[in-house]
């Protein structure tokens, strides 16, 4: 019960920066901040409970980190789309997500995808959540001539940067819950030197969620437009997942000799019901995150734990006041961060193999140059198809991957 217990607070300490992060990210596509703050709370609770008690695995399911940059950033503001056409769009992916799991089609479409483009899907989304933790910075801002300069060295970006030195720093020392830490240092900092205003109170009752909740267009996210979305939503999600639950089970020692995961279809089909019911709730897709890993090496073995860091979830919005006041420029070196998490088994694709380096390299560039996720996708899946055509390889182009490369020129088409 201990072990379980310690396993359970290390595992929330590690990812409770979301609940910073999110609502403040969320906020940008015009949605109630402080609804945003119970919904986060809300939808992680439910989440971990499910992947806890079914699949009794000690995981944490919460809103996924590049889902919610694309939601807001992609989706949002780059298409256009109000955020609850946006909502409907994470509602489909998510119910697909679970039919493909449940039929067992699912395994059948992870196999058909390189491994190349496996492992660009992440590093891609890293550079792009990077970009995005710079600009809320001030560290990068616009420029007529050249696009991007240099931010002013302001006080609040002096705060961000020292922050992030921090983060870093605990990170090299492995101290449990560096990023929440490094998020407390800034507010803390904004308030010593003026430039965050201290609550009235820290504990409140939570946030209505009225204002959110139950929202979702389903309707309007059927348009043809949109279908490329919800490609990408379904796709990255899925690929996040399972490379996520793939790192943490080996961690837990639930692997069998065969290298099966045991009761995986119940962990992805967690992961699906939650971003379903999250969807309703108001946020966009949840899943499986890699900082459970942190409260297994604490000991966690069992749903026990995920229970534990599903309950200090429910908690959480109690303290909105003080959550509330949290800047943009305090969450942004946690983006920086994760994004360097994600890129980093870049080192695994052999960019000498022009085959696979090209298509790699397409998808990992574009996602933070067109600040979409699903052209980066798109762009990689053909280039691999028309590579391998050329090269008359035409039997390492999979069935599968036809109709995905269908599906892909399809979006860009209608992307231009």
């Amino acid at each position: 019960m201990r072990q379980e217990m310690i396993g359970g607070l290390t595992t929330f300490l590690t990812m409770s920066y979301i609940i910073f992060l999110h609502p403040n990210m969320l906020a940008e596509t015009g949605m109630d901040k402080s609804a945003l703050i119970t919904i986060t709370c809300l939808a992680s609770f439910i989440g971990t409970l499910i992947v806890g008690l079914w699949a009794n695995v000690p995981f944490a399911l919460a809103p996924g980190l590049g889902l919610n940059s694309f939601f807001t950033y992609s989706v949002v503001i780059g298409l256009g789309v109000d955020w609850q056409t946006a909502l409907g769009v994470v509602f489909i992916s998510g119910v697909l997500f679970l039919i493909l799991t449940f039929s067992g089609f699912r395994e059948k479409i992870v196999h058909a995808i390189p491994l190349s483009l496996r492992l660009a899907m992440p590093a891609g989304i890293g550079l792009l959540i990077t970009f995005v933790g710079f600009k809320n910075m001030g560290l990068i801002i616009s420029n007529s001539s050249t696009l991007l300069q240099m931010g002013n060295m302001s006080s609040t970006l002096i705060i961000s940067l020292l922050g992030l030195v921090l983060i870093i720093l605990l990170e090299i020392k492995k101290i449990k819950g560096s990023i929440l830490l490094g998020i407390l240092f800034i507010v803390i900092s904004g308030i010593i030197f003026g430039q965050i205003q201290a609550p009235e109170s820290y504990i409140s009752s939570p946030p209505s969620i009225e204002p959110i909740a139950f929202q979702l267009n389903i309707i309007q996210a059927m348009k043809i437009s949109l279908i490329g979305v919800i490609f990408s939503f379904l796709f990255v999600d899925m690929f996040d997942s399972v490379g996520t639950i793939i790192a943490c089970s080996y961690e837990a020692k639930i692997v069998d000799k065969n290298g099966n995961i045991k009761g995986i279809d119940k962990i992805l089909g967690s992961d699906a019901i939650s971003t379903v019911i999250g969807s309703l709730l108001g946020t966009s897709t949840i899943t499986t995150y890699v900082e459970s890993a942190s409260g297994i090496s604490a000991g966690a073995r069992t749903g026990l734990s995920s229970v534990i860091v599903g309950i200090l979830f429910l908690i959480a919005p109690f303290f909105a006041p003080l959550i509330q006041i949290v800047p943009g420029y305090a969450t942004a070196p946690a983006l920086v961060i994760v994004g360097l998490y994600m890129f980093r088994n870049i080192q695994k694709i052999n960019f000498t193999n022009l085959e696979d380096g090209i298509p790699a390299f397409f998808t990992i560039i574009i996602m933070p140059f067109t600040s979409s996720i699903s052209l980066g996708l798109s762009y990689g899946f053909i280039s691999f198809i028309i590579l391998k055509i050329a090269s008359g390889k035409f039997n390492q182009v999979s069935l599968i991957l036809w109709i995905i490369g269908i599906l892909s020129l399809a979006n860009l088409v209608i992307s231009s």
